[in-house]
């Protein structure tokens, strides 16, 4: 926890917050926190600053912030993503959080068992969580947007046009067209498949919908392992 997300509902004054749970625990035995000790603090969709401790028990902690400066700019990307397996769907979530991604819709393809969406991980309280995880990690406040879409050919071809307008169209496959570019400059909507990648058809919607086929080379990767290859190749860090 390398920022301490706080929310509404920790408040109990204009600066003063108390905190308890899972954020305790951490604070406690990780930071070894001590009354008058400084915090880095962020809040909820908002700015990162500092927080002091003013009060500490088994119970709780109250800590005295100041908001100073707003978050890391997030990425111009909207990314399209295959449902993982459930297993992989934590970890997924926390890394695409933590790289700055903040629009992401996890959506069905022909070769996602269908098993996948009755994974409770999906619920929405779930993916709160996970994705607090990674802007904790990240030192980053803005919480991402995550929309499920379970049917693929009406979400290519009645939500995607108006979504990805306006933006570099790009859709990962492990075979054919060009290698993926690098450090681009705009807004761009990315697809990547599931393990074993898009099936023929699904690459077909998607190219006449303006997306373009690239690649990361001979090598084939799992999707948790392309994903950050991918996002920090179109956008490295400046």
């Amino acid at each position: 926890m390398n920022l301490i997300v706080l929310q509404e509902h920790d408040f109990i004054g204009p600066d003063l917050v108390r905190l308890s749970g899972r954020q305790l625990e951490h604070i406690s035995q990780v930071h070894k926190a001590t009354i008058g000790q400084q915090l880095r603090i962020g809040m909820l969709n908002g700015k990162i600053g500092h927080g002091k401790v003013v009060s500490l028990s088994d119970s709780h902690i109250e800590i005295q912030v100041e908001l100073l400066t707003p978050p890391p700019e997030p990425l111009p990307l909207t990314l399209i993503l295959a449902l993982p397996r459930p297993k992989m769907l934590k970890r997924v979530i926390q890394h695409l959080t933590s790289l700055g991604v903040k629009k992401l819709i996890l959506l069905n393809s022909y070769r996602v068992e269908k098993s996948y969406w009755q994974t409770p991980w999906l619920k929405e309280d779930k993916l709160f969580d996970q994705c607090l995880l990674g802007l904790e990690q990240a030192v980053d406040t803005q919480m991402p947007e995550i929309l499920l879409r379970k049917r693929f050919k009406p979400f290519v071809e009645d939500e995607l046009p108006d979504m990805a307008s306006q933006t570099r169209k790009l859709v990962a496959h492990p075979v054919g067209g060009e290698a993926c570019p690098v450090n681009i400059d705009e807004p761009t909507t990315l697809a990547i498949g599931p393990e074993g990648g898009f099936i023929d058809y699904e690459v077909k919607k998607l190219q006449e919908a303006g997306f373009k086929s690239v690649h990361l080379g001979p090598r084939i990767l799992r999707v948790e392992t392309a994903l950050p290859v991918l996002v920090s190749r179109l956008f490295p860090a400046t």
